[in-house]
């Protein structure tokens, strides 16, 4: 009885974040459109799903030259976005859009993802960050992986001090909504990266990171997420490596469970 009352509650669950995102994005299309467009709409610009994930296209190549903002595409993608639809019951869109920060489209995509950008050396210039803080204030969300050690970190904090000077990059506490939204998630346990794993002589992988796991972010002025990164983390290689038998599994199911929680969170906050 106890299993079925819970399974209840949770499908009621899910039917009210379904219904909550649907809603969410379709003022988020209602936004976008207010400003005005220099182009005419393409079969690009209409949505195939509810949710789109939008890989921030990084540095001066950007969308077409793959660099370190496209780091673990598109296997991360192919066994998150399944995952992701199968977990919550959204219309998840097969694939990322590649999104740089000047592109028009920018404020169609309520959710950015951005990878390795201490290793990337992401440095958003004066126009860039003006840009970036109006999406963020309008009620984007970004998400920020993979950066590990002293120096990615500095690379970080100088482009959120020029995209929301003033901001401070807080811890996230336990009882954040974003840890609870979906999935209680109360263990703050390291995803490592692949490189990060080692095999001991007893044969058990063990893993080896720069430092301890941060759940940090940035608030608005109304207590609302706009930026959450993973430093010391690396959520996108447990997606990239969910088939690979040397990755362990559970890191895998924990990293689904901070996705998909993260994901949730943006688009109903």
């Amino acid at each position: 009885m106890g299993k079925s009352r819970w399974t209840l509650c949770r499908n009621m669950r899910r039917r009210s974040i379904v219904a909550g995102l649907s809603v969410c994005l379709l003022a988020g299309v209602a936004v976008s459109q207010t400003g005005s467009r220099r182009r005419p709409i393409t079969s690009e610009d209409l949505p195939e799903a509810q949710f789109h994930l939008g890989r921030l296209a990084y540095g001066e190549r950007g969308p077409g030259f793959f660099g370190y903002w496209a780091i673990d595409y598109p296997d991360a993608e192919r066994h998150f976005l399944p995952a992701l639809r199968r977990l919550t019951g959204l219309e998840v869109a097969e694939d990322s859009r590649h999104i740089a920060t000047m592109d028009e489209r920018l404020f169609d995509y309520p959710f950015l993802f951005a990878q390795q950008v201490g290793q990337g050396g992401w440095r958003p210039d004066l126009q860039e960050a003006e840009r970036l803080r109006e999406y963020l204030l309008r009620g984007g969300f970004l998400l920020v992986d993979d950066i590990h050690g002293e120096r990615d970190w500095a690379v970080f904090e100088a482009a959120m001090q020029s995209i929301l000077p003033g901001q401070p990059v807080v811890e996230i506490p336990d009882d954040d909504p974003l840890m609870h939204v979906f999935y209680d998630l109360s263990d703050r346990i390291q995803i490592p990266g692949r490189r990060h794993l080692l095999m001991s002589r007893g044969g058990e992988i063990i893993a080896r990171m720069a430092g301890p796991p941060h759940w940090r972010g940035v608030y608005d002025d109304h207590g609302r997420l706009i930026v959450a990164v993973n430093y010391n983390i690396d959520m996108g290689d447990a997606w990239e490596h969910a088939d690979d038998a040397y990755y362990p599994v559970p890191m895998t199911h924990l990293a689904y469970r901070l996705g998909v929680n993260y994901v949730i969170y943006a688009m109903t906050h």
